[in-house]
Order: structure tokens, then C-alpha cells, then sequence
């Protein structure tokens, strides 16, 4: 969806993170915008692989050196921030995740059409002190967000009872179905090195999980639980791909036989490898792992955190949904569908039809779209319920819908 100015609009995108599905969501806006002939500026930590993916693009990328979480250091953070919108003079807004939001909405105040994209509640992943600032915040920053977009029902409804009151829009995440697609399982683990060197071969039963090795991806679940598997179904095997501040306590604690493959810059290989993808998050808004997992005509294994059943075909979650942070139940549904490829075989090929339908990244980009002209065109909802930012998308007024 092309936005109707003249001349065209100037976004600013804020991130931190800059891995993750963070990045590939921010990726995705900025991709679809260019095509439409919007200016896009990108504030974001500088120097990596991320950074010189969006000049690629054509994005103006202007260096933000922040942190993942809030600190000592956050005034000077905010001070810097305020200085790169005064010079990209956006008519919107977007802040991705919650240090971004945070900085931000106190950088900016208002002042500008403002949309704040939690992917993920901050409250959630934090305990005792840190959490009830955490709830205070973002119960006090919600008035200068023009739209908070969620990424599920399920997230915007853990907002709503926490007290966060806003203007809500929900567009749940999109995959590109184009480079995530299903293909054979012999020639791409051949050409993986790592499972090639291990031995794994078309006759593996092999569990990959894709995500930052970190408290929220719940890893540590899965080795837990991994133990049982291992019993279960003779020589299993299990990859996990990602890095972050845990891999170094994740790796003194594994069995000899799980892999490592460590951050990967293309999951679609690992995606295409395994026989069943496992994300045992303790929380989320909605994961893109699962996904691009489906987009690859791969089954599934989540835990039922926010946007998990959201993010699956209807009726699929007797079978792939699990309690969060409860190993005996991840290993009873794994060792389920390993021992079944027909019924996993089916699974991935509804995956595939329901991220079609569902989650195609042209969904996302265009409701995003929606909300920046609603916004640019200085529409506000007059009253609770849906009004008008795509198809799939649900805009509210407040807490109490």
C-alpha cells in the first residue's frame, strides 16, 4: 500500500535490537517502504550486519549506540536520539521494541505521530523491581504513543491487563513465503557442514531451534527435556542455532550430541533441515521463528505464550502447544511427532497453506502502511472497536475493549 503524499512521507524507524526477529520485521518495513517511494531513516546501534543490509537497501542509517536495556547511560541515549529526529524531520514515528520505545517516546514526547511496536511486553521479562517500573513505564508512556501495534491479540490483551491504556492496533507478523519455502531434506543437510561433519543424514530424526540462546527462547527447557527425547527416539538429534548471553552456561550443560551452530546470517537451510522445529519461549508477542518454520512446510513445538496460538493453523493446538518452562510435556509432544512423519509430513504442509493465507509479509507491511496514513492523515478513532487499518488488523481506543 503506496502512502498518498506529496511529497512522499519521512519515517523513522528506532530499533534495538538489531537481531532477531526485531530485525527482520524492522527489514521488511523498511524493504516495502522504499518500494513505495517513502523516505526511510533508520536510528540504530551501527556496525553491523544489519546496519549495512539496510544501506543496501537505500535506507539513511544514522547511528544510535544504545543498549538492549535501560541504564545509567539512558539520558545521553534520549539527548543523542532527539538529535537524529531533529535532523531526518520524520511525519512518523516507529519504534520498535521496548528500550527503543522507552527512548523514543522520551525524545520525542508527542510531538510527532508516534507508533510503538512492543514485540513483547518489557514487564514480562523481568522480575520483583525491575517489572514494576517496567508496568510503570509503560503504563505512563502509553500517552505519547499515537498507536501501539501488537503482534497478537494475546499481546495486546496482556497490555490491556496490566493497565497499559491505548490506541491499539494489532497486525500480526508476516514471513516472506518466497525465500522461506519448503525443499528437500537430503541435499540441505549435505550441504550444511556442521550436520554433514556429525553424521546426520536424511535418515536423522533432527530438532532445530532457531532463537537468541536466552532466558525468553527457553533453551534450557528444551535440554531438559531433551534427555527423555534422546530415550524415546534412538539417535535423535538436536541443533541449536542462534548466539546470545546464555550459549556459554547452554553449552556447559548440554550432552555431547546436541550441535551448536551459532548465529546463523540465513535460517532457511536449518528450517529446510529438520524434521520438527521446537521454540520453548517463556515469552513472546508473536515469534517469527514458527513461522518461517511453516513457510518451509516444517511442523512446529511451542509453548503457549502469547501470539503461539495465534501464529498456528485453527485446531492445531492439542498437538503443538505446550506449557511454557514444563520440559516432561515439550519432550511428550516432540517424541509424539518424531515417531510419526506422516502425520509431521501433514502438519508442515498445513503450516505452509496457513502462512499463505495468514502471514504473508505483504499483509504486515500493508496494515503498517494503514496505520501511517491514518495517522498522517490526522484520523483518530472516535470510539472502541475496529476502525479501518487492514483486513486482519484491529485498531482500539483503550484498555477497556
Amino acid at each position: 500500500m503506496q502512502l498518498s503524499t506529496d511529497p512522499p512521507p519521512r519515517v523513522l524507524h528506532l530499533t534495538q535490537p538489531v537481531d532477531g526477529g526485531v530485525a527482520r520485521v524492522v527489514m521488511d518495513l523498511v524493504r516495502a517502504q522504499l518500494a513505495t517511494g517513502t523516505h526511510v531513516t533508520v536510528a540504530c546501534p551501527d556496525g553491523g550486519g544489519f546496519s549495512q543490509a539496510l544501506r543496501a537497501l537505500g535506507a539513511d542509517v544514522r547511528p544510535w549506540q544504545a543498549s538492549r536495556a535501560p541504564g545509567p547511560l539512558l539520558p545521553r541515549e534520549v539527548r543523542q536520539l532527539g538529535r537524529v529526529v531533529a535532523r531526518a524531520r520524520p511525519d512518523v514515528v516507529h519504534a520498535h521494541s521496548a528500550k527503543a520505545g522507552l527512548a523514543a517516546r522520551l525524545a520525542v514526547r508527542g510531538r510527532v505521530p508516534t507508533v510503538f511496536q512492543p514485540h513483547a511486553w518489557s514487564f514480562e521479562a523481568v522480575d520483583g523491581v525491575a517489572a514494576r517500573l517496567a508496568l510503570t513505564w509503560e503504563r505512563w508512556g502509553a500517552r505519547w504513543a499515537s498507536r501501539v501495534v501488537c503482534v497478537s491479540e494475546a499481546e495486546r490483551a496482556t497490555g490491556v491487563r496490566a493497565g497499559v491504556r491505548a490506541r491499539w492496533c494489532v497486525i500480526p507478523n508476516g514471513v516472506d513465503a518466497a525465500r522461506f519455502h519448503p525443499a528437500a531434506v537430503d541435499p540441505v543437510r549435505a550441504g550444511i557442514p556442521l550436520l554433514a561433519a556429525a553424521g546426520v543424514d536424511a535418515t536423522t530424526p533432527l530438532v532445530v531451534c532457531v532463537g537468541r540462546l536466552c532466558r525468553q527462547k527457553g533453551q534450557d527447557v528444551l535440554l531438559e527435556a531433551w534427555s527423555s527425547v534422546r530415550r524415546r527416539v534412538p539417535g535423535a538429534r538436536l541443533v541449536l542455532v542462534g548466539d546470545g548471553p546464555d550459549a556459554g552456561r547452554l553449552r556447559a550443560g548440554a550432552p555431547g550430541d546436541v550441535l551448536f551452530a551459532g548465529a546463523a546470517p540465513d535460517a532457511v537451510p536449518w528450517y529446510q533441515a529438520a524434521d520438527l522445529v521446537v521454540l520453548p519461549s517463556r515469552w513472546e508477542g508473536m515469534a517469527l521463528a514458527p513461522l518461517e518454520a511453516m513457510a518451509c512446510g516444517r511442523p512446529v513445538v511451542l509453548t503457549d505464550v502469547d501470539g503461539a496460538r495465534e501464529s498456528l493453523p485453527p485446531g492445531l493446538g492439542t498437538r503443538c502447544l505446550v506449557p511454557a518452562e514444563a520440559p516432561g510435556p515439550l519432550a511428550e509432544a516432540i517424541c509424539g511427532l518424531l515417531s510419526d512423519p506422516l502425520l509431521c509430513e501433514s502438519l508442515g504442509n498445513q503450516g505452509r497453506r496457513h502462512v499463505l493465507t495468514t502471514h504473508d509479509v505483504r499483509r504486515a507491511t500493508d496494515a503498517v502502511a494503514e496505520v501511517y496514513r491514518e495517522l498522517l492523515s490526522g484520523r483518530q478513532a472516535q470510539h472502541a472497536g475496529r476502525v479501518g487499518c487492514g483486513d486482519h488488523t484491529e485498531c482500539r481506543e483503550s484498555s477497556h475493549t
